[in-house]
């Protein structure tokens, strides 16, 4: 099973990829609790430069509020990564995680019917991008 929803973007820059994604993640129910910037992470820690690499912490928190009702710790996998980066080519590639798949080492069959759909909402923003 693959632990990813990808798209790949080839006449869209970096930053259009970006606004696009912040874009069809609000019109889902997401917001973005976090920003991680690999790159100039990577480049101020350990002075190497790579490709952009933005990584954004996505919470829909009614799926989350019932995730935490069915399994109080499941915090410690949240929030929803979604990652936006240059790949080869000079194509952007949007991935957000598949919740089934990260959910699949909790036993709790409840869990696993609310992370399948959660896995439809980010698919329909990967796909929307």
């Amino acid at each position: 099973m693959t632990y990813t929803l990808d798209r790949t973007l080839s006449t869209t820059s970096f930053e259009d990829a970006v606004r696009r994604t912040k874009s069809a993640l609000l019109k889902h129910g997401f917001g973005v609790l976090t920003e991680i910037d690999v790159k100039a992470t990577m480049k101020k820690k350990i002075d190497v430069d790579i490709d952009d690499y933005l990584i954004l912490g996505a919470c829909n928190p009614h799926m989350a509020f019932e995730a935490m009702k069915l399994e109080p710790k499941v915090g410690a996998m949240l929030p929803c990564n979604v990652i936006v980066r240059d790949v080869s080519g000079g194509n952007v590639m949007v991935s957000a995680i598949d919740p089934v798949a990260s959910m699949q080492s909790i036993n709790n069959e409840m869990l696993s019917l609310l992370a399948g759909k959660v896995r439809s909402m980010l698919a329909d923003v990967v796909a929307e991008v």
